[in-house]
């Protein structure tokens, strides 16, 4: 970016910046942005960042109290979140929310079991405790779109038809006994299943899905909303292990078909959540959390270049005006995050951005943190459509190579609709502190080079 331009752009982001200081009217210009809509994406730049979970959770509150929305959507696997949903709906099968939280056992587990998710679900609960009193109100629900649950999501099919057909359940274990030779060891069971179609259990998930679909209405044998949002569950259960039975042997034919997969299965997820409420006469409208990655429009990053699709691509193309995509970015601080796939999680030093990235640039406009309005404001707008770098750490983060492991291009403008930006941000706390992440990193200077 020339120099006089970069100031330029400089200056209009300060113009319309609109500072954020811990004020009760902080999300007023958002909140208006998101007017009627019926989804609204929060985004983040990382998978580990205390400020990205705490603003999501303010505007989220402030959706469910002003906007009336009701569905809270998590990049989590399905059987995970549903022990949420009970604990935040006032069941008792859990006692706090750290119990309800304890189903996320699968790396990486301070993404939904940190601190601040903690504090969230129980203001939830005390939110939907609130609302027995006034039938007109619907409680909020928290749901996972994800599908990394196959066999969490086996278990919960056989459970529901232990309980309500033994019979069906007999047969359910039948069909799914075919990925009993692999265990709970997915890769052994990708890396069989993609060379050898024969040994695969691609027609066990789907005929057992079929057959829970053909026996919906003998399944529903009990009147009344809870029996209905049980087999719902149950149905998505089903289709969540078909789905990831393709997932995983779709592993070995690269990646723009494995991503494309998850990320259309989790709109589907989301668009059947919405059916399935407004068939019990609810008003459903919801809100999303998972990465900028999956939520900011494929279509303005050079994922498209990969034949990529994701979430905010496909919300924008199924829902128009009534999606609103806000992502959340970060320039220094410290991340949650690990070296490899399956390590602890460490605290990690987040290094400054690198030269032409929109990260650089939200630093030089020298407002700590800001919320940016960009739809429907052709000047900034036009400010911010020229592309450049911009970052994504997910649950690894690797510095020492920075560049090629986490910054790619985008117009970050058609990308989202707002933009959140957190100058220096501090790592969430897992709620299992390991000794590398109470030990931390000392900053370190690295070559600008990487």
């Amino acid at each position: 970016m020339a120099l006089l331009s970069s100031r330029r752009t400089i200056d209009t982001v300060r113009k319309f910046a609109s500072p954020l200081t811990g004020a009760s009217t902080d999300y007023d210009p958002l909140l208006e942005l998101v007017g009627d809509a019926q989804f609204v994406l929060l985004g983040e730049s990382t998978h580990g960042t205390h400020e990205f979970y705490n603003s999501r959770a303010e505007i989220t509150k402030r959706l469910i109290t002003e906007k009336g929305f009701n569905v809270i959507a998590l990049e989590a696997d399905w059987p995970d979140a549903l022990r949420v949903n009970r604990y935040v709906r006032g069941g008792d099968q859990d006692e706090t929310a750290n119990e309800a939280l304890s189903e996320f056992k699968r790396f990486p587990t301070w993404m939904w079991r940190n601190a601040d998710m903690v504090g969230f679900m129980g203001w939830l609960r005390a939110h939907n405790a609130t609302t027995r009193n006034h039938p007109a109100w619907s409680k909020v629900g928290v749901y996972g779109l994800d599908l990394y649950s196959l066999h969490a999501s086996i278990d919960a099919v056989i459970r529901y038809l232990q309980k309500m057909d033994p019979e069906a359940a007999k047969e359910a274990r039948v069909r799914y006994s075919c990925f009993e030779h692999f265990g709970e060891d997915a890769h052994s069971y990708r890396l069989t299943a993609s060379q050898h179609k024969s040994l695969s259990c691609e027609d066990v998930v789907v005929e057992q899905l079929v057959e829970m679909q053909k026996r919906a209405t003998d399944l529903l044998n009990r009147d009344g909303r809870a029996a209905a949002d049980e087999l719902f569950f149950a149905e998505q259960n089903a289709l969540v292990a078909r789905n990831a039975e393709k997932y995983y042997r779709a592993m070995y034919r690269g990646r723009p078909n494995t991503w494309n997969l998850r990320d259309t299965h989790m709109v589907d997820t989301l668009d059947r959540l919405m059916e399935h409420f407004r068939s019990q006469g609810e008003v459903p409208k919801a809100v999303v959390w998972a990465h900028n990655s999956h939520l900011g429009d494929a279509r303005a990053t050079q994922m498209t270049n990969r034949g990529e699709i994701n979430v905010g691509q496909l919300m924008r193309e199924r829902h128009g005006d009534k999606t609103v995509l806000v992502g959340f970015t970060t320039a220094t601080g410290t991340v949650t995050a690990a070296s490899d796939w399956g390590d602890p999680a460490e605290r990690k030093q987040v290094r400054e951005p690198l030269q032409d990235s929109y990260e650089e640039l939200f630093h030089d406009v020298a407002i700590p943190n800001f919320l940016l309005t960009i739809r429907l404001n052709r000047t900034l707008y036009r400010a911010l459509a020229p592309e450049l770098l911009e970052r994504a750490i997910g649950v690894i983060y690797r510095p020492e190579t920075e560049r090629w492991s986490h910054y790619f291009s985008s117009n970050i403008a058609e990308q989202f609709d707002a933009v959140i930006h957190f100058d220096e941000t501090q790592a969430v706390e897992p709620l299992e502190r390991t000794s590398q992440w109470d030990e931390g990193e000392y900053p370190e200077t690295y070559p600008t080079a990487l």
